[in-house]
């Protein structure tokens, strides 16, 4: 099945009635050393409502594929049932290595609770959403306190993060992380959000699909185990009928139970 046919059938289903506004194409990073293509995001707001919740969005596709705007319906679906989505692109390998990823999502987000209450939304209100390597992203970057911390931020600003068929243990025999990784075996260990699940952590929503890709459910499993032993609040949801494209897919849409499920997370931890 071709990633981009799968990820552009995230365009279907879109709110018919717009009840969110979007605004396009935001730098993140405007230094001289800024790519004025991967350092930017789009925010989804929704329309006539005041101090909403917020939520950063990071794309999947092996640290070396995938663009913002295939999300749109993600930010649109959000935005009109009440939660504001940020949804930002980052630097892809080849051409850089980790942590170039992170830092860039460490950057977006410090721009998301800097600026979201310019478009209506809550600062005090954030939370991290990502699917696949997306998933490795958010969550490498709460519990491994060194990346907002550079931009003068951290984990206490983030009221919950929500894990989508994430990635939590990079191990450097394995080629599919080579491109972005590398093959040092303490660099891999050290980018993989499991070294870091000791010690408190914001509230996590943990999913994977029935039929996901190989090791990635004893990845959520072994996770969730690891945050429970550190006493970190955390939920763990297999999603039914899904797969690790469709789980992403059928989020777009209200109904489906992971949507409901992380729309319930949010409000919860909002109070």
């Amino acid at each position: 099945m071709d990633v981009l046919w799968v990820l552009a059938a995230l365009s279907i289903g879109a709110p018919v009635e717009e009840k969110f506004e979007r605004h396009a194409n935001i730098a993140y990073r405007t230094d001289k050393d800024a790519d004025k293509e991967r350092h930017l995001l789009d925010v989804y707001t929704p329309k006539g409502k005041k101090d909403f919740p917020v939520v950063l969005f990071v794309h999947g596709g092996t640290w070396r594929s995938g663009n913002k705007n295939l999300y749109a319906a993600l930010g649109q679906s959000l935005a009109a049932d009440g939660i504001g989505c940020v949804i930002c692109n980052y630097r892809l390998s080849p051409a850089v290595r980790h942590p170039a990823h992170v830092e860039d999502v460490a950057r977006a987000f410090a721009w998301t609770h800097d600026n979201i209450s310019r478009y209506g939304g809550n600062k005090d209100q954030c939370f991290l959403c990502g699917h696949s390597a997306g998933g490795h992203l958010v969550s490498l970057l709460v519990t491994d306190p060194q990346f907002l911390k550079a931009e003068k931020h951290s984990a206490a600003e983030v009221k919950g993060v929500a894990s989508l068929s994430g990635v939590y243990q990079i191990v450097n025999t394995e080629r599919v992380f080579e491109g972005a990784f590398g093959k040092d075996e303490k660099a891999c260990k050290l980018a993989s959000p499991l070294t870091h699940a000791a010690g408190k952590h914001p509230p996590f929503l943990i999913a994977y699909a029935e039929t996901d890709f190989p090791r990635l459910d004893e990845m959520a499993l072994d996770m969730h185990a690891a945050l429970k032993k550190a006493e970190s609040p955390v939920e763990l949801m297999k999603c039914k009928d899904r797969n690790h494209y469709t789980i992403i897919i059928q989020f777009v849409n209200n109904a489906d139970p992971l949507n409901k499920a992380f729309r319930d997370f949010v409000q919860k931890n909002c109070k």
